[in-house]
């Protein structure tokens, strides 16, 4: 890659080899769940089980050589609802079906919107905390569901938010405080996940939008504006990134479309640290709209490396790959890490753990080399 070689290493988030944040829920894990939901062991033996699985996979992140490390969100059923659900004013029910992903659905759950939303003692701090007490001279990676996730995913069943502007303000409030207390608790790296945006991505996604009498503009609008104010008081040493998603369950997925329609709102409308972006396959496009990273201080992350299937991607095709992102945005803005995470519900994807390891260590082995 005939770029400079400057600045080409990083010891802030994102990092070069970088990961989404999920991993495959071990046997212990799975098995404690269980025990838990058919009140064969109490709260607190899940949590001692949570703890001692999630000290061996982030002993074994530090092995392979990544620089942030993740709970591996072993203690959630879901990538979203279990941080949503425990904000103020918001519950979660069985819903009548779950999300339809392509050729499977989810389980039946959802989230609801009762009263003023806002953030208080939620339960996720003191499992940054543990994380934190664990990441040693790494750094501890916190993931959280975007502001938007709430808006298209909760019904709103309060007349406190017939006011649409009203509900926007009180729940970028929420994340602020969010944020400010993650922060307080020691966490400097915060990412946001969020799967609404692929509903711009085709015109068939937003024709939906449209027979459902929403504006796909100004539905844009709204999701860059509630990321950006949700976020616009972090501290200065906080890095916040963002994860977009086509969907992630069982190793299929939601949505299709090149970043084309919202590459705009995405690459210069975002006031983020980083973008997580998925590129494993041809249902992301091309690279053409990186072009519109005109920020050089954006960090660009590139999910070359599928989460989805265990069949290990050739280095050197990854390393051609990021070759041609290159011709878009300078290398020094260029990450690597796997296309979304590994379980974004407990159910998992379908791979076995080992293969999972391998994917990670193949990104650092890649990184190391295109980054030296």
């Amino acid at each position: 890659m005939n770029q400079a070689k400057v600045q080409l290493q990083r010891n802030i988030p994102p990092f070069r080899a970088d990961q989404v944040g999920s991993l495959l829920r071990t046997e212990a894990i799975k098995q404690a769940r269980e025990g838990r939901a058919t009140g064969r062991i109490t709260a607190e033996q899940l949590r001692e089980v949570e703890n001692e699985e999630i000290r061996r996979m982030v002993d074994k992140q530090k092995e392979i050589g990544l620089q942030a490390v993740t709970d591996g969100e072993f203690r959630r059923a879901w990538w979203h609802f279990d941080f949503l659900e425990n904000l103020d004013g918001v519950e979660g029910y069985e819903a009548e079906s779950g999300i339809q992903f392509h050729g499977v659905q989810s389980k039946a759950h959802s989230i609801k919107v009762t009263g003023k939303i806002d953030f208080n003692n939620h339960p996720m701090l003191e499992d940054y905390k543990f994380l934190h007490g664990l990441a040693g001279t790494h750094t501890a990676k916190m993931t959280i569901p975007s502001p938007n996730m709430l808006y298209y995913r909760g019904k709103i069943e309060t007349p406190l938010y017939e006011d649409k502007e009203q509900f926007f303000q009180d729940l970028t409030k929420a994340y602020k405080k969010a944020i400010r207390a993650f922060y307080d608790a020691g966490c400097r790296y915060l990412q946001l996940d969020d799967t609404s945006w692929a509903a711009f991505f085709t015109q068939e996604s937003r024709d939906k939008l449209i027979a459902e009498g929403k504006d796909p503009e100004q539905l844009l609008e709204i999701s860059t504006r509630m990321i950006n104010e949700a976020i616009a008081d972090r501290p200065a040493d906080m890095y916040i990134t963002m994860h977009i998603c086509r969907g992630n369950f069982r190793s299929t997925w939601t949505g299709s479309g090149g970043y084309d329609a919202a590459a705009e709102a995405i690459f210069a409308g975002l006031n983020l640290d980083g973008l997580f972006l998925e590129f494993d396959d041809e249902r992301s496009g091309g690279f053409e709209p990186l072009r519109y990273v005109h920020r050089p201080d954006l960090q660009v992350v590139l999910g070359l490396v599928t989460s989805k299937f265990g069949e290990l991607e050739d280095q050197e095709a990854i390393k051609r790959r990021i070759e041609e992102a290159s011709r878009y945005v300078g290398l020094h803005q260029l990450c690597l890490s796997p296309q979304c995470g590994f379980a974004s519900t407990e159910e998992g994807n379908l791979l076995a753990e080992e293969q999972q390891w391998a994917k990670l260590r193949s990104v650092v082995d890649i990184a190391n080399d295109v980054w030296k």
